[in-house]
């Protein structure tokens, strides 16, 4: 697996922290004045955004993580659901599966009533490819989820179309059968930050499980493919020891910035 670069990861990262704004001046972050089309949830806000430019071959699909409280809510089924319409061969959350299948509100005149959220994606990634454009997706929390779940989904119907998955942040979506039938585990990579508790979810051992590459962000150092039991117990620790790091000199020489020099 080749290594994600320093500048892909802050443009996936800075595209991920501006997909929760109402709006994006996408020419501002390199793309085309028409390169972005807008994918809006059941409520017609911003869900996901397809992002290019017609130099580049490259389109960036950035998937929102959960931003509004029915979507939260969402989060507590956990038990699974296979797809409705035969788009992947594994079950996965039913949360994210509803997510997934829900209508997107139109937001253009040739948009159809009744379309779900997964068929429009595709739909709007097809006349791209087509033009011979290879796609990566990206997505905050359960969008980082959601994101391997479509992404596996267009691989399927078009084979190496998919450049790569960039998570960050992700809590697991499916289990056996989806680690077995995932075919993009090569491409993946699942950031995780520090104690970032959400990378435990769902708390269901062997039912719900991640693939990928993990880079786990910790210490100042990246860790590659930590186990999670380790990351468990070194994150318990670290809880329990936060209060008492704050005493070392290490915490006062890092704080040096706060005082002007004289």
């Amino acid at each position: 697996m080749k290594a994600l670069k320093r500048y892909q990861y802050e443009r996936y990262a800075i595209l991920c922290n501006l997909a929760y704004q109402p709006a994006i001046r996408q020419t501002q972050f390199g793309f085309s004045p028409r390169g972005q089309r807008v994918i809006h949830n059941r409520f017609g806000q911003p869900m996901i955004r397809v992002l290019w430019n017609d130099e580049s071959d490259e389109v960036i699909v950035v998937i929102k993580g959960s931003h509004h409280p029915y979507d939260w809510l969402l989060n507590l089924a956990l038990w699974q659901r296979h797809s409705k319409s035969s788009h992947f061969p594994y079950s996965i959350h039913a949360g994210y599966h509803y997510l997934l299948y829900q209508e997107s509100r139109p937001s253009k005149n040739s948009d159809h009533l009744g379309t779900s959220v997964i068929d429009k994606v595709n739909l709007t990634l097809q006349p791209l490819i087509q033009k011979g454009k290879r796609v990566t997706f990206t997505g905050h929390s359960s969008g980082g989820a959601i994101a391997c779940v479509l992404a596996d989904c267009l691989e399927r119907s078009n084979p190496h179309c998919v450049k790569r998955v960039v998570s960050f942040g992700q809590p697991a979506i499916g289990g056996a059968s989806f680690i077995r039938h995932y075919l993009l585990s090569h491409k993946t990579y699942r950031i995780c930050c520090d104690l970032d508790i959400v990378t435990f979810l769902p708390p269901i051992p062997f039912i719900y499980r991640h693939t990928g590459k993990l880079l786990w962000l910790y210490n100042g150092k990246i860790h590659e493919n930590t186990p999670t039991s380790h990351r468990l117990v070194l994150s318990a620790i670290s809880w329990v020891m936060r209060p008492f790091s704050y005493h070392l000199m290490s915490k006062y020489i890092r704080n040096k910035d706060f005082f002007d020099e004289r």
